[in-house]
């Protein structure tokens, strides 16, 4: 008997509820990055929203690592101000 006629996703990977629960998001959420193309990459698996694991844990990575607060390569504070251009001048007419 297959995976998916257990009900159970492929291995190394998880339906779209179980893909929220890890996220912390609503499965509706899930549906509209899905729609506009933004959030984990996912597939479509025996007719079902499927997500790998590894696709999660990376795509969880990614939002850490831009973020400024936990990151602070990125931090407002911890970076050089840019150095002040002064203002265009309009040649003398």
């Amino acid at each position: 008997m297959t995976a998916i006629m257990r009900g159970r996703a492929p291995e190394g990977c998880v339906w779209l509820p179980e893909a929220a629960k890890r996220l912390g998001v609503e499965p509706s959420t899930l549906r509209k990055w899905r729609h506009r193309r933004v959030g984990p990459a996912s597939f479509k698996h025996a007719g079902r929203v499927t997500y790998e694991v590894q696709a999660l844990a990376d795509y969880l990575d990614a939002c850490k690592a831009a973020d400024s607060r936990s990151n602070t390569a990125v931090a407002p504070a911890t970076r050089k101000p840019r150095p002040h251009l002064p203002a265009r001048t309009r040649p003398a007419a």
